[in-house]
């Protein structure tokens, strides 16, 4: 029993360290990956413009303005998995994020994640052998990864971005 644990916190931290060598995208189509974010706490998030959640742009923005300095950052992941609530380009996003939530934190292209097209990123967080097994359940859903790169958190899509579990989370793995 003890040697089948022991295994199995292995390979979890396996996937975990191999979270920053995933390739993604930019909104503006820029190669990059969570290894030039290392040494910052990062809560991953899948996002939505047309989403009765996304009014939580704004909680985003502020706890992204509110730590920044302090080695956090949020990464937005728009996703059209969840009632197609995210149809437009990355232009129409980025534009949308600007002019109605003055988003600063940096917006990643488009991304699935859930079923046969799912984003590497998200099969490592989320898939049958990621660090939080189980489908994201709708937008917003949100992942919060440590300093050493490794996952550390997940919340729901209605646990808001400020509510006290996140927020606690977010200073527990600045410190």
């Amino acid at each position: 029993m003890r040697s089948l644990f022991a295994s199995l916190l292995l390979t979890l931290a396996a996937s975990a360290a191999d979270l920053s060598t995933i390739p993604f995208k930019t909104i503006t189509g820029k190669e990059t990956s969570l290894a030039d974010y290392k040494g910052k706490v990062v809560l991953v998030v899948n996002t939505a413009s047309k989403c009765g959640l996304t009014p939580q742009y704004k909680a985003l923005e502020e706890i992204y303005d509110k730590y920044r300095r302090k080695d956090f950052v949020v990464l937005a992941f728009p996703c059209n998995d969840f009632g197609n609530q995210e149809p437009g380009t990355g232009k129409e996003i980025k534009e949308f994020c600007k002019t109605s939530f003055d988003i600063s934190f940096p917006l990643m292209d488009k991304v699935h994640v859930k079923g046969p097209e799912q984003h590497p990123l998200y099969t490592a967080l989320s898939g049958k052998d990621g660090a939080f097994p189980g489908d994201v359940s709708w937008n917003f859903g949100k992942f919060l990864i440590g300093k050493d790169g490794k996952p550390i958190a997940r919340f729901e899509p209605k646990t808001t971005p400020d509510s006290p579990e996140v927020t606690e989370a977010i200073e527990k793995a600045l410190k």
